[in-house]
């Protein structure tokens, strides 16, 4: 059963450049991560606030891109400089379906 990751965050106004290129680094990282299936991140300039949810094959995929030595550097940078605020929600998926117009 696939588990989703649902990081929803509060940017602080500054240190955008840099904030890019950690982030753009941690979405090529976790891309390679053994488990991963799904990454999808949006975010509102007005608000600053923002919503990523990756998706991966088990609990232990999960916990192994937690404890990824890169991926644990850019979570303290994200507290001491990047965030106002964030949560994350961990939870497995139940039942998944799409639909999509011709």
């Amino acid at each position: 059963m696939s588990v989703v990751v649902v990081f929803s965050s509060r940017r602080t106004p500054h240190s955008e450049a840099e904030y890019q290129q950690v982030a753009e680094r941690m979405e090529a990282l976790v891309r390679e991560q053994p488990g991963f299936i799904s990454v999808n991140s949006v975010r509102d300039p007005q608000t600053r606030r923002g919503i990523t949810v990756g998706v991966f094959e088990d609990a232990a995929a999960v916990h192994a891109w937690r404890e990824q030595a890169e991926h644990a550097h850019a979570r303290a940078q994200g507290r001491a400089s990047f965030y106002e605020e964030y949560q994350v929600t961990v939870a497995t998926i139940d039942r998944e379906y799409s639909w999509k117009a011709d």
